[in-house]
């Protein structure tokens, strides 16, 4: 069965990093490889919008809200994606989700909390 796990959430002060990662598990690398994976934030009383998200090519893609500060992008051999963020802000405070688009996987979400 496919899993996504999310990791690397906690509380971080304003203008600081983390990293978030997320690895499948119970899937083939020929069909992980392929696949876009996507970010997506859901803040506290709002609706869940993508982020960030990187094709099979390796190609890309940004909101405007993180853009400049959110680095995607994966380790095929290790089924991972990752999301560097830097210089955080009290907006970017949500659960990350990560997605498996063509497979249609979620993940459980992991917590990222931003002081002002």
């Amino acid at each position: 069965q496919v899993r996504l796990v999310e990791s690397g959430g906690g509380s971080v002060q304003a203008g600081g990093s983390l990293r978030l990662s997320c690895a499948a598990r119970g899937i083939i690398t020929s069909v992980f490889n392929p696949d876009t994976v996507a970010w997506h934030r859901q803040a506290p009383g709002k609706e869940r919008e993508l982020i960030a998200s990187i094709t099979g090519g390796r190609s890309t893609s940004y909101s405007e809200s993180v853009k400049g500060r959110f680095t995607i992008s994966r380790d095929n051999s290790r089924k991972t994606v990752y999301l560097q963020m830097d210089s955080l802000k009290p907006e970017d405070t949500g659960v990350y989700y990560c997605n498996l688009e063509q497979t249609n996987k979620w993940g459980q979400g992991t917590q990222v909390t931003v002081a002002a």
